[in-house]
This record gives C-alpha cells, sequence and structure tokens, in this order.
C-alpha cells in the first residue's frame, strides 16, 4: 500500500474535486480589507480523495501529514471540528487523504478537501445539516469553501460568497502545474493588482468575455507561471486559474488535449480533465443517496 493511499477499513470514500476559475475580475477593495470580486467556477473530473470511519470517542484524527501543515491547523481537521461542534455530535471520525492536487495551485485542494469533510461527515454521522448552513460553515474556513459545498458550476460575486449557478460548455482541460508555491496574500497585497475593473453581467460573460485580472502580478512575481503561460499558449489560449499557479487551456476532446500534454516538458507536470458542472462529489453523494 502506498503511503497516501485510502485503507481498507475506511467505511466513506468521497472525492474533492478540482475547480477552474474560467475568469476572475477584482472591483475593488472593500473596508474590511477583502477585495470585490466575480469569478466563474467550474469543477474538473479529477482531484483529491478522502476517507472516513466514525468514531465514538469524539476524536477527530487526520492519518495523512501533509509537509508544512500541523495537524490542527489542516482545514480537513478544523472542517471536521467546526461540523462537529455546530451540530454538538459526540461522533469523532479519522480521515485519510489521498492527495493529488498541488498546494497553491489555484485549483482548490485545500478549499475542496474541507468541503468534502463538511458533506462527508453530516452523511457519515447522520446530522442532515442543510446545503445552506454547510455552505455557512464553509465560509468561515474559506472564500472558496462554499462553491464546492454547492457542487454547481457557478458565477461567484462578493468576495466569492454569492453564488449563481450557471450551465456552461464542459470542454476537456489541459492543466500545467508550475513547480511553485503562490502566496494569495502577496498578489493580492501587490500595489500593481487592477482593482477597478467595471462588474460584468453574467449574460455577456457566458457570451466569452472575461479575462483574469491577477495574471500579470503573477506573472511578473513568478517566472515559472510566465514561461508556462509562454509555452502552453503556442498550442492554445491560455490562462491562470485563480491566483495559479496553474494554467490551462481548453480543447474539444481528449485527444487534442492528451497530444499537447505529451509535448510539454517533463519539467512542467500536467494533467488533462473534463470540465463538470456537476461536481464528482455531490455526483457521488447522489448515488449514495439512491442506495
Amino acid at each position: 500500500m502506498t503511503p497516501d493511499a485510502i485503507p481498507a477499513e475506511a467505511e466513506l470514500i468521497l472525492p474533492a474535486p478540482a475547480k477552474l476559475n474560467l475568469m476572475l475580475h477584482i472591483l475593488g477593495r472593500r473596508d474590511d480589507g477583502y477585495h470585490e470580486l466575480q469569478t466563474l467556477f467550474q469543477f474538473l473530473d479529477h482531484g483529491d480523495e478522502l476517507g472516513f470511519r466514525r468514531r465514538e470517542d469524539g476524536v477527530i484524527r487526520l492519518h495523512s501529514e501533509i509537509d508544512g501543515v500541523p495537524h490542527d491547523s489542516n482545514l480537513i481537521v478544523r472542517a471536521a471540528k467546526q461540523l462537529q461542534q455546530q451540530s454538538g455530535t459526540g461522533l469523532g471520525a479519522d480521515i485519510w487523504l489521498r492527495k493529488r492536487l498541488p498546494m497553491g495551485g489555484g485549483i482548490g485542494g485545500g478549499s475542496s478537501d474541507a468541503a468534502t469533510t463538511l458533506l462527508g461527515l453530516d452523511h457519515l454521522w447522520g446530522l442532515g445539516c442543510s446545503e445552506d448552513r454547510l455552505a455557512a460553515l464553509g465560509l468561515s474556513l474559506g472564500a472558496d469553501v462554499p462553491v464546492f459545498v454547492r457542487g454547481r458550476a457557478a458565477f461567484a460575486e462578493g468576495v466569492g460568497e454569492k453564488l449563481t449557478p450557471v450551465e456552461l460548455p464542459e470542454p476537456w482541460f489541459l492543466v500545467a502545474v508550475p513547480q511553485v508555491l503562490v502566496s494569495t496574500a502577496e498578489v493580492f497585497s501587490d500595489p500593481e493588482l487592477t482593482r477597478d475593473t467595471p462588474p460584468i453581467k453574467v449574460r455577456s460573460l457566458l457570451e466569452g468575455g472575461g479575462r483574469n485580472d491577477c495574471q500579470p502580478v503573477v506573472e511578473k512575481r513568478y517566472s515559472a507561471v510566465r514561461n508556462a503561460l509562454i509555452l502552453l499558449n503556442k498550442f492554445v489560449p491560455t490562462r491562470l486559474t485563480g491566483t495559479g499557479a496553474c494554467v490551462f487551456g481548453s480543447f474539444p476532446n481528449r485527444d487534442d488535449a492528451d497530444k499537447v500534454a505529451r509535448q510539454l516538458p517533463a519539467t512542467l507536470p500536467s494533467f488533462v480533465a473534463q470540465g463538470a458542472n456537476v461536481s464528482m462529489l455531490h455526483r457521488k453523494l447522489q448515488e449514495l443517496a439512491r442506495k
């Protein structure tokens, strides 16, 4: 068994899918220091995987270590403890993580893991919490967590918490992963960051508008991201997701995406995945509900 495989004693195994920000506009800075933004989220059929086993003693134990992240600081553990406290349950859980998504990649790894933990433990502990309640809990853990809790492609406003579900095409994406950890805080505090993009209506966005306002700042600060964008742009129009570091281009089918992936150097890891308007997590939970 590889160290990150989920053992047989896990009672429930659920995916924690990646997401892409297909665009990201920053409209201004708010009095509380956060930024007012507009973004378009779509899920990928690729991600981390979490295993859960119920404990009767109330202990929350994450068995998978992540370098540089203390056990109690991990978003998975924080999400489990928040749900435990808010629901008043005396139950606990053993949790295992199979990590596939890069940290600091802008594709939602930590936020998605937290959302899968909230939905997975709600199911395992038999709490019956509403999606609204779990999304509110998720927002206290991070601005991107609610979109994973709700599990539908969405146009997001505010700090990312006001979500309007959207139906988008579901192309295949090639996602390149520059080997660098981008600091979101540094990007958002950069004086050169565009902070005055006019608001856009969701309809005009779906007709093909939009860009990523963080991209010029990230390109300036991180040469590995800039080089990945230059390289991938030779094959397909390419954009940064979130604050990066991952960059992506879309293709009408898997073969075309695979063909370009094979031409990338070994120093630039990548993966191919299909866009999804309903997340893998929600498809799995719907399947469990039918059983």
